[in-house]
Parts: C-alpha cells; sequence; structure tokens
C-alpha cells in the first residue's frame, strides 16, 4: 500500500487532486466512491499503478500524474508504455514515459525512416540515441552516426580554433550528454576514436553512402529542402535513419526554407517511413517545461499567421 500510494501519502494527494471520485483508505483497503464513470476511472488509475509496482518499478509523482493522464485521455495501458524496457545502464533502465514516446519508439523498430517532430524536451533525441545503442549492442548495425546541422557557423567552421571536433563539440553536445549517460564513460572516447560513433556536422554527410549505419540527424528544423534531400538519400543497406526536430525552433535565415516543414508532403505515402508527433504534454523535463511550452503554443496561436515562427 505505501508503494502504490507513496511515502506519507505524496501519491494519494495527487490522486485526490487528479481524480473526480473520492478515495478513502483504511488499512490495506481503498474505497472509491463517485459518479459511476469517476468511480471506473479511479479503478482503472489504481489498477494501472498496482500493475507498475508489481513489475518492480517504483512510482514517483511524476509518474502517478502520467498515468492519471494516459488513463483518462487514452485507451491504452499505461503500465504498458511506462515498464517498456529500452536500455539499462549502470542501474539505469531508459523506457517511454508518454504514449506518444512508444508509438515513436516503436515506429523505429518497425520503419526504415522516422522523423520525430516536438518541442523540446519530449526525448525525440534522446529515445533515438537510446535506440541506436541498442542496435549497436544487439548487432543490429556496425556503427552509429549522429550530426547536426552547425546552421550558427554556417561556413565559417573553419575559422574556429581548434580540432574539427574541437569546433563542432558545441553543436553536437546535446548528442555527447546523451552518450555518456548511455554508455560507460570511458568507452565513449574508445568508440570514438575508433569511428564505431562517429560525430560530424551535416555537411560532412554529403558524398556518402552509410552502409550498416544506425544514423540521427538532429535539430532537421535547421537544413534547408536541398540539405534534408541530401541527407536522407545517404541511407544505405542494413541502415536506420532517424530524423529529429522541432518546427517552431527554426534558425534559418528569414526567407530560407526548412527542409523539416515541408518534408512530410513531400513523402507522404512512401513506404517504410513514419512520421511521429510529440506535443507539450510528452515533455518529460522539470513538469514546468510543459506548461512552458504550452503557453508558448497558445501565444503563438494569437498571433497572424505571418508572425509566427
Amino acid at each position: 500500500m505505501v508503494s502504490v500510494l507513496g511515502p506519507r501519502d505524496e501519491f494519494l494527494r495527487i490522486l485526490e487532486r487528479e481524480l473526480a471520485a473520492d478515495l478513502h483508505v483504511r488499512g490495506n483497503e481503498i474505497t472509491i466512491t463517485g459518479a459511476p464513470a469517476d468511480v471506473t476511472a479511479a479503478t482503472d488509475v489504481l489498477t494501472e499503478l498496482i500493475t507498475i509496482v508489481r513489475t518492480g518499478q517504483g512510482l514517483t509523482g511524476d509518474i502517478v500524474e502520467r498515468v492519471v493522464g494516459m488513463t483518462a485521455a487514452e485507451d491504452v495501458s499505461a503500465a504498458e508504455v511506462l515498464t517498456q524496457n529500452i536500455l539499462s545502464s549502470r542501474g539505469k533502465t531508459i523506457r517511454p514515459k508518454t504514449l506518444n514516446q512508444k508509438r515513436y519508439v516503436d515506429a523505429i523498430d518497425a520503419h526504415t525512416v522516422v522523423f520525430g517532430i516536438g518541442p523540446a524536451g519530449t526525448g525525440k533525441t534522446y529515445l533515438a540515441v537510446a535506440k541506436a545503442v541498442q542496435a549497436l549492442q544487439d548487432k543490429q548495425v556496425n556503427r552509429i552516426i549522429l550530426t547536426r546541422p552547425a546552421i550558427e557557423a554556417g561556413e565559417r567552421l573553419g575559422f574556429l580554433p581548434g580540432t574539427l571536433s574541437d569546433k563542432i563539440d558545441p553543436y553536437v553536445r546535446p548528442l555527447y550528454d546523451a552518450l555518456h549517460d548511455m554508455l560507460d564513460p570511458e568507452s565513449v572516447p574508445k568508440l570514438l576514436t575508433s569511428g564505431t560513433i562517429e560525430v560530424a556536422p551535416l555537411g560532412y554527410m554529403r558524398g556518402r553512402t552509410l552502409n550498416d549505419a544506425f544514423i540521427i540527424l538532429d535539430e532537421a528544423q535547421n537544413t534547408t529542402m536541398e540539405q534534408m534531400k541530401m541527407f536522407l538519400t545517404r541511407l544505405g543497406f542494413g541502415s536506420k535513419i532517424v530524423v529529429t526536430g522541432d518546427v517552431t525552433q527554426i534558425d534559418l535565415p528569414t526567407g530560407t526554407r526548412s527542409g523539416l516543414t515541408v518534408v512530410e508532403q513531400i513523402l507522404d505515402g512512401v513506404h517504410d517511413i513514419a512520421f511521429c508527433r510529440l506535443t507539450s504534454h510528452d515533455v518529460v523535463r522539470h513538469r514546468l517545461v510543459g506548461r512552458i511550452v504550452a503557453a508558448y503554443d497558445r501565444f503563438e496561436a494569437t498571433l497572424p499567421p505571418g508572425r509566427r515562427t
């Protein structure tokens, strides 16, 4: 009961706040009262929480809130979503935390090319890197290739001091951070040195054919239409591509059309390509981040079309 209701009834207070039914706890029994639909909803939530606890996965306040949201909004088992393991490393298990994240992960398994489009903090890049590391460990691919457009520096990368790695480091730092979460820190430099993991700016993909690789293009909203076409046509045999981006954070010069904003209509109906959209409800950073993203979305909706990003 403590596992379900939380230390000092922390989870019970969340349930009382989020659910319309009344919960009464006495010993090891929970009595639910209210309208029939509200009682059914509360019963479903508690059933999902008990199922999660029985898998050995502990509950947190964030998980409890997500279970309530998923059970109310979707005809899906929240326990099935929240207990799907992607990768375990150093005692930490990486799992999808929302239904859209599970759909995204399942799409990566089922398709050769997947687009993950959504706001900051929705796990687009993090889950893609986790699937890449999983594919490498399972010997489904021989290498991981991570790339980003270095849009701020443009063609001036050569003027920056240091080696190529030093020049592009600021642009690919989020990818390195994800790798260090999923692999032993000592192994990352060795994998980079051996070429098993390659991190490079998008411009260095031109002219290559990438076989037996898991390729991730991050920040794809900052690619032009020509760059997007160039990247997608690098696909070789035995490879998989994941493209991630946020169409609300385009840094391209004014008048330059983002390749990510038009690629869906170009590739609509093409077999073995999937488009997954994540929203502010899928933000898995601090819960305030989701509210900030939603507030910006509401503000953007009030602007004239010509002034929207």
